[in-house]
């Protein structure tokens, strides 16, 4: 049987009116769809296109959000801008616009998207965006040093500066309310925190050993000196303690060799890492605290070692898999970041950055925010 096909005399002209005549004419659901995949980059240049584009990328929210690093200047630099390095872009690198002296001259202890925890040279804290510099003054701390100090001036004699007291700061915020919640610890007292709206800084007092933190998802995963681990969940008003494990590595394999330092890391999937810096080595040796066992592959992810987190390391967003990044910030005069493979066991540089221009111990991860403006 042969089918014959008809063709309707008005099927030509209603495809002729639906049919785009240029780039700009595209449907608004297609362009939607598009802006949602896009890069940080691509999203910001392809909103640059014209005004139809303009208010297709007002409606997505994109879930490509690739980390990038952001270098700050150097002390007594007259150019008080930051550097940005893409690492699915090798071979370009960003500039913010003049970001301040105040700023220049602060430390970023921590970032979370495109917000920044900075600490000033009088160890004032305060949140800022990258992008946007709204700024959030948090509590003076002042009113905790002296009972610290009290308590520990008569045992370990000439105090360090208060700065150095400060460990492993994190904190989340939230991009619409602003809500946000920042956390550091005192390794001799506890973890102390504060919220939106609080008055004072407030303990977890099941805390008493801070070595090292990180916070994802409304939880926070905490190390202590003393092989202590735990989880606490801040969804609520008040830290609840969900989870208790004492961490015991087997370390057979470093025969003699020292551990350098040490760093506590979350998996995308909520796995809870420890990661060693061996001595005399630049190598890393990584355990899964659960079970104490050795990993020796990370598989699609890498590891962002300053943050404490894994990302997804694929073709599309520049990471190497089963990787650290990391900086020398342990060696004096650090002239670059590196990348340490595990299944290779070697090293080599992320990218080859005019030493002259940048001081790397001041380097950091951070995710570019899209913000709708």
């Amino acid at each position: 049987m042969e089918i014959e096909e008809k063709q309707n005399p008005n099927s030509h002209e209603r495809l002729r009116r639906v049919t785009p005549k240029s780039w700009s004419e595209l449907p608004l659901d297609l362009l939607s769809s598009v802006f949602e995949c896009l890069s940080f980059a691509n999203f910001n240049r392809a909103k640059s296109v014209c005004s139809s584009w303009y208010s297709a990328s007002r409606q997505s929210v994109p879930t490509n959000q690739i980390h990038w690093l952001i270098l700050f200047p150097e002390e007594n630099n007259d150019n008080n801008s930051c550097t940005l390095f893409n690492p699915d872009e090798k071979d370009k690198l960003y500039k913010t616009q003049d970001v301040g002296e105040e700023f220049a001259k602060s430390i970023c202890r921590a970032t979370y998207g495109s917000w920044l925890l900075m600490q000033d040279p009088l160890f004032t804290l305060y949140i800022v965006n990258l992008f946007t510099r709204e700024r959030i003054n948090l509590l003076p701390v002042e009113l905790l040093w002296e009972g610290y100090e009290l308590g520990v001036s008569s045992r370990k004699g000439r105090m360090k500066s208060r700065g150095g007291y400060v460990r492993s700061p994190v904190f989340w915020i939230d991009e619409k309310t602003k809500d946000y919640v920042v956390l550091w610890g005192l390794r001799d007292w506890c973890v102390f925190y504060s919220k939106k709206g609080d008055t004072s800084w407030n303990q977890i007092p099941q805390t008493p050993d801070c070595f090292d933190m990180v916070y994802k998802d409304h939880k926070l995963y905490f190390i202590g000196y003393f092989h202590s681990f735990k989880i606490f969940d801040l969804s609520g008003e008040i830290p609840q303690q969900i989870f208790e494990w004492s961490v015991f590595v087997d370390r057979s394999s470093l025969r003699g060799r020292g551990v350098w330092a040490t760093t506590l890391v979350v998996t995308l999937t909520g796995k809870s890492l420890k990661v060693e810096r061996v001595k005399r080595d630049c190598c890393f040796q990584v355990f899964d605290i659960s079970s104490g066992r050795r990993i020796n592959s990370l598989g699609d992810e890498s590891i962002l070692l300053d943050q404490g987190i894994t990302v997804s390391a694929n073709d599309t967003n520049g990471f190497i898999r089963n990787s650290i990044y990391f900086n020398n910030a342990y060696q004096k005069h650090a002239t670059d970041m590196f990348i340490f493979n595990l299944e290779t066991r070697k090293t080599e540089p992320l990218h080859t950055f005019d030493s002259f221009s940048f001081q790397f111990s001041r380097a950091q991860w951070f995710v570019p925010s899209f913000t709708l403006t």
